[in-house]
């Protein structure tokens, strides 16, 4: 008998995204494929971190977090996303938002269970789910405003469902989910019993006066959320990997014993970083970023009009999907790597955010650069035309 791979990684790929960023770097190109900020790392973040190293914070934090960490994440959670949360109870701070993510589905989900997934989706969702052997349903978002009906939701219900993930702002896509659109899928979740999962990553990302709205600061379904977030983008972090889970506390348990089995702790010294950010950083650091983001969303949306690839123009989060249907190539790969070789810019296929083969005339830019950076692509992007 020969050794192989086991069954459960033999249904996950390499993300497309990192796939793209490898073909970036050989042609010497511009990345607008990775989510990667390239912003300056605030300062009291990094200070943060300089002096938890020096004052040897460098050893194992409890299983759910450093306490000054799970107290500012407590005060944030309160004040910003209005959910009541308590730093001893409701709190988890993991291995990123997507390492809190696994945590959770191992924490609360069986194999064999099924989580709804809308989609254009991100898909670290879908590999998470399928690592821990949960099945992912889709129901579509339909552009341009990315909007769903309830009896797509209903179609596709069946016993073995047992969640719903929400991401809002939505990578790929942008979409931020109103007020009415959450009712919705609250009072969805609750005629089924759903745990109701979030990815809020792009929380402060939100455009032309729209709001953030987390799922769990509705009062019906407070109890069945599960708010995943972190500071990757918000602080440029990215390789920091910091990100936190909170919900009810007869979930956080579990999910922070989940954790404390798989990551042990986040990594102490950048803990107090990002607790030190969140506590330091004013409202208008904030706001300062947004408009910063604001601006070149508009930059960009502006050039590939100009160029005839039509944009998604997103509600939120720092990604552009735009429809590449005039590009030459059957599929959604074609005409990214056409594009990268016409232009030296690198995008993400649509098909990597799609079930089914579908997403084949998409592809999503990513804005989150330097200004330098954005005027060199838009640069080459007018090279197309």
């Amino acid at each position: 008998m020969s050794l192989t791979i086991s069954s459960r990684s033999s249904q996950i790929v390499q993300s497309e995204i990192r796939n793209m960023s490898i073909e970036c770097d050989r042609v010497g190109g511009i990345n607008l494929s990775q989510g990667i900020c390239d912003l300056e790392l605030p300062l009291p973040v990094r200070l943060g971190a300089q002096e938890a190293m020096i004052e040897g914070i460098n050893h194992y934090t409890r299983y759910d977090g450093l306490l000054e960490l799970r107290q500012a994440i407590a005060e944030k959670t309160i004040k910003y996303n209005h959910i009541q949360t308590d730093p001893e109870k409701n709190i988890t701070v993991s291995g990123g938002s997507t390492g809190a993510f696994y945590c959770a589905c191992l924490a609360l989900l069986n194999p064999g269970d099924e989580v709804i997934i809308f989609e254009p989706y991100y898909g670290y969702h879908i590999n998470t789910l399928i690592a821990a052997n949960v099945n992912p349903v889709y129901v579509p978002l339909e552009p341009p405003d990315w909007s769903f009906s309830i009896q797509d939701l209903e179609k596709i219900i069946t016993p073995r469902t047992k969640g719903i993930m929400v991401n809002t702002p939505a990578n790929p896509c942008g979409k931020v989910f109103s007020q009415d659109e959450l009712e919705q899928i609250a009072d969805f979740a609750v005629r089924h019993q759903l745990f109701v999962f979030t990815d809020e990553i792009y929380e402060y990302f939100v455009y032309d006066g729209r709001k953030h709205i987390s799922p769990g600061s509705i009062q019906s379904i407070a109890d069945q959320t599960i708010t995943i977030s972190g500071y990757s983008k918000t602080f440029s972090i990215t390789g920091w990997r910091i990100g936190y889970a909170v919900c009810h506390e007869k979930w956080a348990q579990m999910i922070g014993y989940v954790n404390d089995l798989f990551y042990v702790c986040a990594p102490a010294p950048l803990q107090l970083g990002v607790a030190r950010g969140i506590n330091e950083l004013p409202a208008e650091f904030y706001e300062a970023l947004c408009e910063q983001y604001y601006v070149k969303r508009n930059k960009l949306c502006q050039i590939l009009t100009d160029i005839g690839i039509t944009p998604f123009v997103p509600q939120g989060a720092y990604y552009v999907l735009a429809d590449v249907s005039r590009l030459p190539g059957k599929t959604s790969k074609d005409k990214a790597m056409y594009l990268l070789q016409k232009t030296g810019v690198a995008t993400v296929p649509g098909e990597a955010f799609y079930s089914h083969h579908r997403g084949q005339n998409l592809v999503r830019f990513c804005f989150a650069k330097d200004n330098a950076i954005i005027d060199e692509a838009c640069q080459r992007l007018k090279g197309l035309t």
